[in-house]
């Protein structure tokens, strides 16, 4: 069984001075709730954490699980950490414009408006590298580009995306994120030869994310028989990607230089790390913690980030209904999509109605002591979606609230 994370003593007497459990410990100044909360000697102990397991590789911060540019710069200043894995073309051109100057974008863009952006602006030509599995992505480009008044002040940087799902039966059977069209070494030596082909476009790396291994825990609790198989596919996926993997950056170093491979996530570290071919390693949900990434064998982290609704009425005995809740994680729909109710303890949902848009009712005999104006706590299911429900992160340090700092949405950015 895996370790769930407890929360610290220290945590606990930070969360009373925002507002606490009970209504006779709030202070002068807490926010009301609903509101969010990140701790940072949580967030600190999990980003050592995740350095460790890299084993000296360096980390690029996937910034879709952070979305808040306080938190992002906070974390570049640590050792082990280096650059950024953005999610939109819009968003790195905006990191880039707030003195960010090593962003990868995670997936294809097709936003003409800001391919123009980029090919007028020789600094974010320097700091932004788009993502491309297709010559339609390198059309796309070109043509949206083409209307800039003396062309790009350089050449665009692309990353090619590899497939990095695990292909079993002849190919018949598919385990992993659909992504990259590009899954062998011919595949991704044909766009790499195309790239470099065009002179608009300068090839930079490569990017494969296993999201069958890093983001797939390999102890779900309760379900021993399929913990064993997922640890079984991830052991058999492991070995393959890794192979191919080499293969693919052999075929494309033997074309041109590479200035970096980047693989992983917060739960496959010590896997892809380990292969030779792989040079900086891509992790985020680790930072926050969210309560899906509590079913791992191979790590313990902190929770992190947390956030706080209010209870507003009492309809039964044990029953305490709180304002707000229904932030729900993308991803097939299902009961590991919805927050985890945390502080107090033993708190569970209303089958019912779950989380709700404007109620939350929670069960159990811990909700016999809640009263009206009291806090609960909750987790989210994953990592930087939170940020698109709060304007605002409060960073608690020990026992005290050290600051608070706008997210993404705070900033009137919504990227996605």
């Amino acid at each position: 069984m895996p370790l769930v994370p407890r929360p610290e003593v220290g945590l606990q007497h930070a969360l009373r001075r925002l507002g606490g459990q009970q209504p006779q410990h709030l202070h002068r100044g807490s926010p009301e709730p609903p509101f969010a909360a990140v701790d940072l000697d949580a967030f600190h102990a999990n980003a050592a954490d995740l350095t460790r397991r890299a084993a000296g590789k360096p980390i690029r911060v996937a910034s879709k699980s952070v979305r808040c540019r306080a938190l992002l710069a906070e974390v570049l200043s640590l050792p082990g950490y280096q650059g950024v894995l953005g999610y939109t073309l819009p968003e790195a051109l905006w990191l880039a414009g707030n003195g960010f100057d090593d962003i990868v974008v995670a997936y294809p863009s097709t936003d003409r408006g800001a391919y123009a952006e980029l090919a007028g602006n020789p600094a974010a030509l320097a700091a932004v590298t788009v993502m491309v599995d297709s010559a339609d992505h390198l059309d796309l480009i070109e043509k949206a580009v083409a209307g800039a008044p003396d062309g790009p002040a350089a050449p665009i940087r692309v990353c090619i995306d590899i497939d990095a799902a695990f292909h079993a039966a002849g190919g018949r059977v598919r385990i992993g994120a659909r992504r990259s069209p590009l899954h062998t070494p011919a595949q991704v030596a044909a766009m790499a030869r195309e790239i470099l082909r065009r002179d608009g476009f300068k090839l930079t790396g490569l990017m494969a994310y296993e999201s069958q291994i890093a983001g797939v825990g390999d102890a779900p609790p309760g379900r021993p028989l399929r913990g064993a198989a997922i640890r079984a596919m991830q052991s058999r996926s492991a070995r393959e990607l890794a192979a191919r993997r080499a293969a693919i950056v052999d075929a494309v170093q033997a074309l041109a230089p590479l200035e970096f491979v980047n693989g992983g996530g917060t739960g496959s570290i010590e896997r892809t790390t380990a292969e030779d071919a792989v040079t900086e390693i891509a992790a985020g949900s680790g930072l926050y913690q969210p309560w899906l990434f509590d079913s791992y064998r191979a790590f313990r982290g902190r929770p992190a980030a947390l956030f706080a609704l209010p209870v507003v009425r009492r309809p039964g005995p044990e029953t305490a209904t709180a304002l707000g809740g229904g932030y729900p994680a993308s991803g097939a729909a299902g009961k590991d999509r919805l927050p985890q109710p945390y502080l107090p303890p033993g708190l569970s949902y209303d089958p019912n109605e779950a989380a709700g848009e404007v109620q939350t009712p929670l069960l159990g005999k811990v909700a016999a002591t809640l009263r009206v104006g009291d806090r609960v706590w909750f987790r989210h299911t994953k990592a930087g979606e939170l940020c698109e429900r709060f304007d605002t992160l409060h960073l608690i340090s020990g026992d005290e609230v050290v600051r608070s700092v706008p997210t993404y949405r705070g900033e009137g950015k919504t990227f996605l």
